[in-house]
């Protein structure tokens, strides 16, 4: 049993074939939502094209709903961190802070 995507039982059921399924909320959604986006990281990290990105987006859209967030605001957000700290572009590795004063 896995998560799928909301009209992939009217797409099984359009093809012929029949399927069974049933719908979670609550804090069973939320967990089939962090596993479903720890399988879309794996797969984005063995193929990472536009589709397994488009997958990624999809699924963190879902978990900024399951927890009210909207994605505006997180883009909001991760613009005003990129303005005052940075992104993650340039590949910096912090490997310690040293506490003397020069």
């Amino acid at each position: 049993m896995k998560l799928v995507r909301d009209l992939i039982p009217t797409i099984i059921e359009e093809s012929g074939k029949s399927c069974m399924y049933h719908i979670v909320q609550g804090d069973e959604l939320q967990e089939r939502l962090y596993e479903k986006m720890r399988e879309e990281l794996d797969e984005f990290v063995e193929n990472p094209c536009l589709e397994e990105a488009a997958d990624m987006w999809e699924v963190l859209h879902a978990i900024f709903e399951v927890h009210e967030i909207h994605h505006r605001d997180v883009m909001n957000k991760a613009e005003d961190k990129e303005e005052e700290r940075g992104g993650f572009t340039k590949g910096i590795v912090l490997e310690k802070v040293i506490n003397e004063i020069r």
